[in-house]
């Protein structure tokens, strides 16, 4: 205050006086009164400015947890929904089973298998996700070595509802591991088309436990898994594009079931009677379960919903469709006239072709695909099955085994990274865009693939063959799966 007050005196000084003797323009009271405004002036303002700077400081704090509030409820709301869609997905997977496959194979055989071969279906179901709770997921998707998972999460241990993100960061590692469940149920169940009609139910309930252990589970690691020698997006040896299971699912279980058909040897009959498929309609509408539930196979593979699964949806269905009409056209060409089975088995075909490529390749590369495929796989079902005798009963090799490898090939060719840049920004990703070596990937990818599952398959056929015996006798074949095995029949035409 008395500082402020000798400042007020020099600035009203009259000037020119000396500083010993002042002459003032105003009063020292008036000075007093002065200096009293000021010095309450600006000890306001003072504090107006701390609490302006406190407020401002509020507001920003306030702003920043509303921002990380609006983060967090955005990443729930993501993780909700990439949820939902992952546990549809896995639900649409699993109707690809049953009713599905169910009603596609077992629509296919005779009248007196039709039980039977659905029951082989049903009992994938079931087997499998036991098995797969105790050990085979671990095998699969375990920590372990480039080849095979392993023991640290049997009997699910440590797979709880959070995620991980290696696999996919916004679902639970619970949810991961049912959608990947329902892979691990069809994929041996699709092997049932090539033995249809002639092996014993307990013979191929042990045949499938093992297969799923020295078969399904190593190729899924390898592809998938942790440190997988073929794994694309976790920086595999070899990185094999497979999007959905081109090699793990479709190339192991088709030639698997070409190994099973020669292994066992020929239908009573084949090729000299006529064996048509009972009940077309039951294939037509089990392959549009299929269809359906294709959706969930692949698009649901983007482990979210995200564009990158719209990308699939889109893929999926349009190879289908290309392949339908490609096998149709191939047919009418052929024969004079387009089949109901016909253009089923070409749709399947087209989705078989399509999935190691769904989530890579776009809109009009898919048409491509599922052209090329159909046809493909028309002629191999036509031509080359009964140029080499094999009696692949529903045509799984054909479909399968043929159009996984070519699916797989094509997909080398046709990956673009503009749908997904899995080797970073800027790279190519397949052989048409400029990366060239992939296609030798996918080749070493098919190699795998085929050799595992002929190894495989041959030591578990001989095994099981020479412990339980795999054929059921002629007797049981002639009087047909369903009674001899099963002790029921499909139909009861004969009561009310």
């Amino acid at each position: 205050m008395h500082a402020l007050l000798g400042k007020l005196e020099k600035l009203f000084r009259k000037p020119g006086t000396p500083s010993r003797r002042p002459v003032r323009l105003v009063s020292r009271g008036k000075l007093t009164a002065v200096a009293l405004c000021l010095s309450l002036l600006l000890g306001g303002g003072a504090l107006l400015a701390q609490t302006n700077a406190a407020a401002q400081t509020d507001r920003i704090a306030a702003l920043e947890k509303s921002a990380a509030d609006n983060a967090t409820a955005i990443a729930a709301a993501q993780s909700a929904g990439d949820n939902a869609w992952m546990l549809t997905s896995a639900a649409l997977v699993l109707l690809m089973s049953g009713p599905g496959l169910a009603l596609f194979y077992g629509g296919l055989v005779r009248r007196k298998n039709v039980l039977g071969t659905m029951m082989q279906t049903f009992a994938m179901m079931a087997v499998i996700t036991v098995l797969w709770a105790l050990v085979t997921y671990s095998l699969a998707f375990g920590t372990g070595n480039a080849f095979i998972g392993g023991l640290h999460n049997v009997f699910l241990h440590g797979v709880g509802l959070a995620p991980d993100k290696d696999y996919a960061a916004t679902i639970p590692l619970q949810t991961f591991m049912v959608y990947q469940l329902m892979f691990a149920i069809i994929t041996p169940a699709l092997i049932t088309g090539a033995f249809a009609e002639r092996m014993k139910f307990s013979a191929m309930l042990v045949f499938m436990i093992l297969w799923a252990f020295l078969v399904y589970s190593p190729m899924a690691h390898m592809v998938w898994g942790k440190g997988g020698f073929l794994n694309a997006s976790l920086n595999g040896k070899v990185p094999c594009l497979d999007f959905a299971g081109g090699t793990v699912v479709h190339v192991t279980s088709g030639v698997s079931a070409l190994i099973t058909a020669l292994y066992l040897g020929k239908r009573l009959g084949y090729p000299k009677k006529a064996m048509p498929p009972h009940s077309v309609v039951l294939s037509f509408v089990g392959a549009c379960l299929l269809w359906f539930g294709w959706f969930g196979f692949n698009a649901g593979s983007a482990l979210g919903a995200s564009g990158l699964a719209t990308s699939a949806f889109v893929a999926t269905h349009f190879a289908a469709a290309a392949a339908a009409i490609g096998w149709l056209a191939a047919e009418w060409i052929r024969n004079g006239k387009p089949s109901a089975l016909g253009g089923i088995s070409g749709a399947v075909a087209g989705l078989v072709g399509i999935t190691p490529a769904a989530g890579f390749v776009r809109p009009m590369d898919a048409l491509w695909i599922g052209l090329i495929t159909g046809v493909f796989c028309f002629y191999m079902v036509v031509k080359v099955k009964n140029m080499f005798g094999y009696d692949d009963s529903l045509d799984a090799f054909g479909v399968h085994g043929a159009g996984g490898t070519m699916g797989a090939i094509l997909t080398g060719l046709f990956a673009n990274s503009v749908i997904n840049p899995i080797y970073g920004a800027g790279k190519p990703t397949g052989f048409f865009e400029g990366n060239h070596h992939q296609l030798l990937n996918q080749l070493i990818g098919v190699g795998i693939a085929w050799t595992l599952s002929i190894v495989g398959t041959l030591g578990i056929l001989f095994v099981v063959d020479k412990t339980l015996g795999l054929r059921v006798s002629a007797e049981d074949e002639s009087e047909g799966l369903d009674l001899s095995q099963h002790g029921e029949e499909g139909y009861e035409f004969d009561h009310a």
